[in-house]
């Protein structure tokens, strides 16, 4: 099925969602981002125990599924490249990497197994991505996800293109970023886009099939199934919501990012300062002494239901979700809803 599972940090999509998702046919996607975080242990540094985690996890998923799965590892993070490796190392089959241009991916590479998807925003940073790995490495990517303005998370634009919707339209963005990758393309290359970021049901997957996109990816909906890894309390925060309760906000990434206001959203936005120490220094984009939240820690608080010392990540659409439901039903639901689209 061409449906990617967005990979969701901090330990939002783990083993047990993945997993779900690729037995169903999809693509389901590990966050490698904020499994260090978990726990202290003076014998082993923030980098040891981050990488050990994310072992630990890709042999669980493995243990749950005997179908490809793939990794997120963004580029923002200080142990980007040990993350990279320990991928490859252990042979998953796809590394998707965003939150910055991953221009030095190819690099880190040493098989010729592992897919490489670059995760874009638009046609400018799709023809820089693919120039630069053809004239370094003599490749292109294994397909490209163009994550549109409505997405969860963090967000590959301005405050001024997000408050832009005439503008900025995932549509507009996957036509562009197609045009583009054609231009790489030869007899023997196809690059599939693979079109995020506001896709919410089957109607959707079909409305950027006929664009000419591969397939979706998709995160938020992923949130409220029996399989997501974190607390009901999280969960219970996008069935609750409304349209005004999603905003968006300064991250430390040094992105603007989307969530579910709450208290702490409040807090943050006023500028006040939530005292916290840096034990992780886990962001090359992250000046501890500059920011007033860590937001590892947020999020961190955040998947254990804590949520008064942290946030839900959401994208424009959670709001929609009423009900929390297994993975299986979920892509009933979604290609159902597509085939029937695609035929009318």
């Amino acid at each position: 099925m061409p449906i990617i599972q967005g990979g969701m940090g901090v330990r939002v999509s783990l083993s047990s969602l993945a997993s779900a998702v690729s037995n169903e046919g999809g693509l389901g996607v590990i966050a490698a981002v904020g499994l260090g975080e978990e726990g202290s242990d003076e014998k082993r540094d923030y980098e040891t125990r981050s990488r050990e985690a994310f072992i630990e996890i890709i042999r669980d998923t493995r243990k749950l599924t005997a179908n490809p799965f793939g990794v997120n590892i963004m580029c923002a993070l200080t142990n980007y490249d040990d993350l990279v490796d320990a991928a490859q190392q252990e042979s998953v089959d796809v590394i998707i990497s965003g939150a910055g241009l991953p221009l030095r991916l190819p690099s880190l590479i040493k098989n010729n197994r592992t897919k490489l998807v670059p995760i874009v925003s638009s046609a400018r940073a799709t023809q820089i991505i693919c120039a630069t790995w053809q004239r370094r490495y003599k490749r292109l990517p294994d397909a490209i996800v163009v994550e549109g303005p409505l997405a969860g998370g963090h967000l590959g634009y301005s405050r001024a293109e997000l408050a832009d919707e005439k503008n900025v339209f995932l549509d507009n963005i996957v036509r562009e970023v197609l045009a583009v990758t054609r231009g790489f393309e030869n007899n023997k290359l196809r690059i599939p886009v693979i079109a995020a970021g506001g896709i919410f049901d089957g109607k959707d997957i079909a409305r950027v099939i006929r664009l000419g996109a591969a397939g979706v990816q998709m995160a938020t909906r992923f949130v409220c199934t029996d399989e997501c890894d974190v607390s009901p309390k999280y969960k219970d925060l996008y069935l609750s919501c409304s349209p005004d309760d999603i905003v968006v906000i300064d991250s430390p990434v040094g992105m603007p990012g989307r969530v579910i206001r709450n208290e702490f959203v409040k807090r943050i936005s006023k500028g006040e300062r939530i005292d916290f120490s840096c034990e992780y220094q886990c962001l090359a984009t992250c000046d501890a002494r500059k920011v007033n939240y860590c937001i590892a820690k947020a999020l961190m608080y955040a998947y254990r239901g804590e949520l008064d010392k942290g946030f839900a990540m959401c994208g424009s659409n959670a709001y929609r979700i009423k009900k929390i439901v297994p993975v299986k039903e979920l892509f009933a639901e979604l290609v159902g809803e597509a085939r029937a689209a695609l035929e009318e």
